[in-house]
Formats: structure tokens, C-alpha cells, sequence
């Protein structure tokens, strides 16, 4: 949809409320690219989704989600080096175990949300990689038992050091170093371990100075004693990082050959994190999953603007059955907009695969755009009055409005003289409903209401007002048209009554003639009025729209005409064996066909007819006898009769 109206109706805050909810950057990205869907199919999977990750939440065991820190540059990594490091492993040793408890949780909830549950079945559980870098890796090191090498090296490592330390510390304790010492400690310089000396006596001990102090007063000396023992365990530790490279490398090439794996465990998360974040908003917002109707009906119930809460009256709403146009007027601040915007952002929501805060029975039509025209949308920069900026989207919506189109307009014709304003709105509105779109609009002009009255498809309604204690009730009443009671409203800010009074006379005793403003730029040429961000986005949709639905039906006709029928004997030519078709052919042109008691997708290329099945089988025979296993089909049989608890029936694939 285009991105003027998902600005005006906010939906920006949604998606940052959303992202709030996610535990990952990556689950944070997938909710910072959502967007309103046009196809139904798509749209109920999505709001099923939601429903049913909120059913797991309910059940108030935690779901093991993971927060895939670092893994994005991990596996960027895993093409351009011969070895991760060990906490690179680790961490991807944590993915990889969330990925399989998340397998066995949601194996076990199938039941429970089987769409939800259903994306684990494209997980995988490497236990043998996770088993491996767990041998291998201890406290984010190689560790000892990695390799047999490795731990011969580290234990003569260990001797080698013990050796030197006993020779530094017989050094310490000599008598004939008591002098001469500046201190009696080992420190290390550069690698080696070497022992302070007074400057005047570092000829005194056979070794090589390697460093002296900031003063000049300390040499620090490596004894000849020790350099054999230093030399040794340099090429110790020489062949130590040779072997932990080795089995780096090692473990790093086993997690490349699983990386298409990987990737996919690492979306699946992702997915799962996005998922349960829209569960968590809904709880939140104590959200309904919403009906979705191909009618362009709106039924809101109960219903509460995302971003006020319980804070908000609630919004009892319906338009699209009886009439197509709803004409909604009253006082100021009497939440006219937020109606407009609470209708709009629902509409996105559901579409988003959101659920919305109000009450079971609210139902939405289903639209390729909204197209919103609220807020004067003035801009300093382009100069721009309030009554041209709103021109310009109205321009625009005309243009793209029709027959599945939510049009959202407020204050139609104000910001320029009354009269021309009120004619205006009403021509636009007569457009508008010629073009067969869903319109709301609101409006302080009283012809506009009588023309509501007395036009077919159009509906009057009001935000209803207290005249006792001159305060908005925030609540809409559709059937009658409403007053703006401007005069009260100002009455009670403070204003004074002979202002008012005046206002009134002038109001009704006289009409002051007003020229239509004419915007210009600084060249005095005409200011451009179409707001082409909504035609080109809408345009765009509507091609995304039909090439779906072409490429559905290429697809359907595709099944259709496939030549093999479930229960049909064919050869597959890249196994050289035969087997029965299972699955008709799907839209990828794969075809599922039992192969030695399993289910395999393979491509039609690769299959030739072998016996057609009604030559293999009587006519009406039960082909579940040959595809089904006697077991499941004693469950499939029992199921039919009643539910049993705890009784499942998987689906085996190759």
C-alpha cells in the first residue's frame, strides 16, 4: 500500500511496537518489512499464525527461542575462512541446540497449532555437528581431549613449564643472587620469562638482557639456564597452534557442509521470533483475530485505536452492507479522527496479519489500498496551504479509488470558501462513490449531511455530545447526522458571549465572499496537486496483485493437467525403480510418489508412465490399503469415529 497513508494512520508506530516484542535482529528486521497483504489465503495463514502462537503462549510453557546473536556474521564468515573461532563455534553450538529444542517443542504442540508447529518439520537437528564442537570446545578453547596430538602436546607443555619454573625459582632462592636482585619475582617480557636485576650487576648472571626499566635502575635478564627449556616450549607451542588450527578447521569445514542447513534453522528462528512477537503484541493489546470477508465489509466491534488503549471509548462500527458511504460529522475534538484512523489502521493491521484490540465478531474486507487524506499536511518547505496539500490527495485518490479501495477522508472541502468547499466535497464524494470504493468522511457542513440524508449508498453518522456539560462522549452513532457546536465548545474554553454572539449573526445573517486561493511556485508556475506517491504504489500493488493471480492459475491448471493420478505405477528414471503416486503434481512440477514405504517429491522430469492404476486396481478400491501403513490406517479409522487424546498421526516423507 502506499506509503502516504501507512504514515498518516501510523502504522509506523505499530511495526515499532511490534519490533519491541522481538528477541533478534533478525526477528526485528522481519517486523520492521511488514506490510499489508491483498491475497485472502495469504492474510488467513498469517492471522491463523498469530492465533495460534498466542494459543502457546496461553499454555504458559516457555518457548525456547533463541536470540541468534552474531550468527548473521558467523555465517558470513563460514565462506571466507579456514577456521571460526571457538566462541564463532559456541555460539553457533547455542543456535543449534535452541533449533532442536524448538523441533521437540513444537513436535510435540502439533495438535495445538499445527501451522505454526508445521515450520519446525523444515528444521534440522545436527546433533552430530552440536556433539562435536561440545567435544572439541570448553570455555570457548580448544580443548584438551579435542585430539590425541593436542593432548600429548599440552601435557609435555605442562612439564616443560613446571621445569622452568622449578630453575626460576632455585634462582630466586640462591644465596649467590640475593644481592643482586631487584626484586624476587619472575615477570614475562616479550614472551620470556626473565628475573629483575640491579643495573650495576647484570653481568653478574649469565643470560641475555631483554628489557630494562623506565628508571634505568632494573634490567630484566632471561637466564641462560632456562633459554634450552624457553626454546623448547616456544616449538611446543608452535605445534599446539598448528593442531588447534587443525581441528578448527575441522570443525568448521563440518559446519559447511551443513549450511544450507544452518541458514534454514537460522530463518526458521527467525520466523518463530517474528511469529510470537505478533502474539505477544496481541496479548498485549488484548486483540481479537479478526473475520476477513472478499465483501469489502467492516464490522468493528468494541474496537479500541492501537496506539490509546484502554484509554480509548470503544468504537462500534459497520459499513459495506447496507450502504457504501458514511458521512460522520460533529463537534471538534469529538474523536471523528480517531475513528477515521481507528477503521484504516484495522484494515492494515488485519492484512498484516495482526490481530486487532476489539471484540469477537469484528470483521474487515479485505483491500488493495487504503487510501487516507487526514491532517492539513502543510509544508514551509513546498508552501503549501492546508486546502491545496489536502487537493493534492484527493486528486490522487480519485484517481486510484474503486471497487476495492478503502477511501479515509477528513474535513472534506474546509480550508477554502464555504460554499465552493461544500460543492466540492459533494462532487467528490459522488466520484468517489460512482467508482464503487468503501468511503468515510467527515465534515462540518450541514449540505453535506441533508445530501447524505437523501442520496442512496450514503449513511449519516455522529460523534455524540453532552449539551449539559459541553464535553465529547468520543462515541459514534450511525444514522443521524451530528452538529459541530462550535459555539458551545468556545463558549465553554472561555470565549467571550459577545463574540459569540456575533459570530452567530454573522453565521446566519450574511455571507462574506471569499476568492479561491491560487498556489504558485516562486517561477508562478502551478503548483503540481497529484500526489503521485499513492498512484504509483497503488499501481504497483495492483500488477503484484494479478500477476498472483496468473501465476495461481497457471499453477491450478498445471495440477490439472498433470498425466499421472494418485494410485498410478511409474518409473523413476534417477533411481531405476518404480513406485505409486501419492501426491498429484504441485505447482513446482514435483510429484509425490511412495518408493519402498516412503513418500519422495520428484521432479516430473525424472518420472515415465509405467501401469496406469485403474489397470492395477478395482474400480473404488481404497488406495489408503497401499499408501497408508496398517497402523495408521487403524488411527485414521479410529479418529473418524471420535477424538482420542494423545493419539497422532504423522505424515512420513522421504
Amino acid at each position: 500500500m502506499n506509503q502516504t497513508s501507512l504514515e498518516i494512520l501510523e502504522f509506523n508506530e505499530i511495526k515499532r511496537m511490534l519490533e519491541s516484542f522481538t528477541l533478534s535482529t533478525l526477528g526485528r528486521n522481519l517486523a520492521a518489512q511488514i506490510a499489508p497483504e491483498t491475497d485472502a489465503m495469504i492474510i488467513d495463514n498469517r492471522l491463523n499464525e498469530t492465533l495460534e502462537a498466542r494459543r502457546l503462549l496461553d499454555k504458559g510453557s516457555g518457548v525456547p527461542l533463541s536470540s541468534l546473536n552474531g550468527i548473521e556474521k558467523i555465517m558470513e564468515r563460514l565462506d571466507k575462512t579456514s577456521a571460526l573461532q571457538p566462541e564463532e563455534l559456541w555460539t553457533l553450538r547455542d543456535m543449534l541446540t535452541g533449533a532442536a529444542r524448538m523441533i521437540r517443542y513444537m513436535s510435540e504442540r502439533i495438535m495445538i497449532a499445527p501451522t505454526v508447529a508445521a515450520y519446525a518439520s523444515s528444521m534440522f537437528d545436527l546433533s552430530d555437528l552440536v556433539s562435536e564442537i561440545e567435544r572439541c570446545i570448553l570455555d570457548n578453547r580448544v580443548d584438551d581431549k579435542a585430539s590425541s596430538e593436542l593432548s600429548r602436546i599440552r601435557k609435555r607443555m605442562a612439564i616443560v613449564e613446571d621445569r622452568i619454573e622449578s630453575k626460576l625459582n632455585s634462582i630466586l632462592h640462591s644465596p649467590a643472587y640475593k644481592d643482586i636482585l631487584q626484586e624476587a619475582v619472575v615477570s614475562i617480557r616479550g614472551g620470556s620469562y626473565v628475573i629483575p636485576i640491579k643495573r650495576e650487576h647484570k653481568r653478574s648472571m649469565d643470560g641475555a638482557v631483554l628489557d630494562v626499566s623506565s628508571s634505568g635502575s632494573t634490567v630484566f635478564v632471561e637466564p641462560s639456564a632456562i633459554r634450552a627449556l624457553k626454546s623448547e616450549l616456544d616449538l611446543l607451542k608452535a605445534e599446539e597452534e598448528k593442531e588447534v588450527f587443525k581441528i578448527l578447521s575441522y570443525l568448521t569445514g563440518m559446519a559447511e557442509s551443513y549450511k544450507k542447513e544452518i541458514l534454514i534453522n537460522i530463518q526458521t528462528m527467525a520466523h518463530y521470533d517474528f511469529v510470537f512477537a505478533k502474539a505477544k503484541l496481541a496479548n498485549s493489546m488484548q486483540a481479537v483475530r479478526p473475520m476477513i470477508n472478499l465483501d469489502h465489509r467492516i464490522v468493528i466491534r468494541e474496537g479500541r485505536h492501537p496506539l490509546l488503549g484502554q484509554k480509548a471509548v470503544p468504537l462500534n462500527f459497520a459499513i459495506g452492507e447496507d450502504y457504501r458511504a458514511l458521512v460522520i460529522t460533529g463537534p471538534n475534538t469529538g474523536g471523528k479522527t480517531v475513528v477515521l484512523k481507528t477503521v484504516g489502521l484495522f484494515s492494515i493491521m488485519a492484512q498484516s496479519g495482526l490481530h486487532v484490540p476489539a471484540a469477537e465478531g469484528t470483521e474487515l474486507g479485505i483491500f488493495t489500498d487504503v487510501l487516507a487524506d487526514i491532517g492539513d499536511g502543510q509544508s514551509i518547505q513546498q508552501s503549501l496551504s492546508t486546502f491545496s496539500s489536502h487537493i493534492r490527495n484527493i486528486i490522487g485518490i480519485l484517481e486510484c479509488a474503486g471497487p476495492d479501495t478503502l477511501v479515509i477522508m477528513d474535513e472534506l472541502g474546509t480550508g477554502t470558501d464555504p460554499a465552493e468547499g461544500m460543492g466540492l466535497a459533494v462532487a467528490v464524494m459522488e466520484r468517489l462513490y460512482t467508482k464503487g470504493c468503501i468511503m468515510i468522511c467527515t465534515t462540518h457542513y450541514s449540505e453535506i449531511k441533508e445530501f447524505a440524508r437523501i442520496t442512496p449508498g450514503f449513511k449519516n453518522g455522529c460523534m455524540l455530545f453532552d449539551v449539559k456539560t459541553l464535553l465529547p462522549l468520543y462515541r459514534l452513532s450511525i444514522g443521524i447526522p451530528g452538529e459541530s457546536n462550535a459555539f458551545l465548545i468556545s463558549l465553554r474554553l472561555g470565549m467571550d458571549p459577545q463574540i459569540i454572539q456575533r459570530a452567530h449573526y454573522i453565521t446566519y445573517k450574511e455571507h462574506k465572499p471569499y476568492e479561491r486561493p491560487v498556489v504558485t511556485t516562486e517561477e508562478n508556475k502551478p503548483q503540481p496537486l497529484m500526489n503521485e506517491d499513492i498512484i504509483r504504489t497503488h499501481e504497483t500493488n495492483k500488477a503484484q496483485t494479478q500477476r498472483r493471480l496468473e501465476a495461481r492459475k497457471k499453477a491450478e491448471k498445471q495440477r490439472i493437467e498433470s498425466p499421472y493420478k494418485v494410485g498410478d505405477s511409474v518409473f523413476i528414471t534417477s533411481m531405476n525403480r518404480t513406485g505409486i503416486v501419492c501426491e498429484p503434481e504441485n505447482a513446482k512440477g514435483e510429484i509425490g510418489v511412495m518408493v519402498m514405504k516412503k513418500r519422495l517429491m520428484v521432479s516430473k522430469k525424472r518420472i515415465r508412465p509405467f501401469i496406469d492404476g485403474k489397470d492395477l486396481y478395482p474400480e473404488d478400491y481404497d488406495l489408503d490399503i497401499v499408501l497408508e501403513s496398517k497402523e495408521d490406517r487403524k488411527k485414521k479409522h479410529l479418529m473418524q469415529k471420535r477424538h482420542v487424546e494423545g493419539l497422532t498421526l504423522e505424515h512420513r516423507k522421504g
